[in-house]
């Protein structure tokens, strides 16, 4: 389970360095991966978003296939999606 305060917590880091080894260094407790907006399907809703990159609940993290959710009580992980430019 992620709480919103971890959620939060795991945006202000996203904002201030979005590299996913940074993420791991500072939340061990997670598991972190990262694609583009576009590749995430409509049907699963952010769980925060920030300027540059909409973070989504995965859950699957303890050996199963990764999969987004958009239950925060099933959630292990994060998915860092990176909006795309709207030029």
């Amino acid at each position: 389970m992620i709480t919103p305060e971890q959620l939060t917590l795991v945006a202000d880091a996203v904002r201030a360095d979005a590299a996913i080894a940074s993420l791991r260094a500072r939340f061990p407790d997670l598991h972190f991966t990262e694609c583009s907006e576009d590749d995430v399907s409509p049907r699963y809703r952010a769980a925060l978003e920030t300027d540059g990159h909409a973070l989504y609940y995965i859950s699957g993290a303890t050996g199963h296939c990764l999969e987004v959710t958009n239950d925060a009580a099933l959630a292990t992980g994060i998915l860092v999606a990176a909006k795309a430019d709207e030029a």
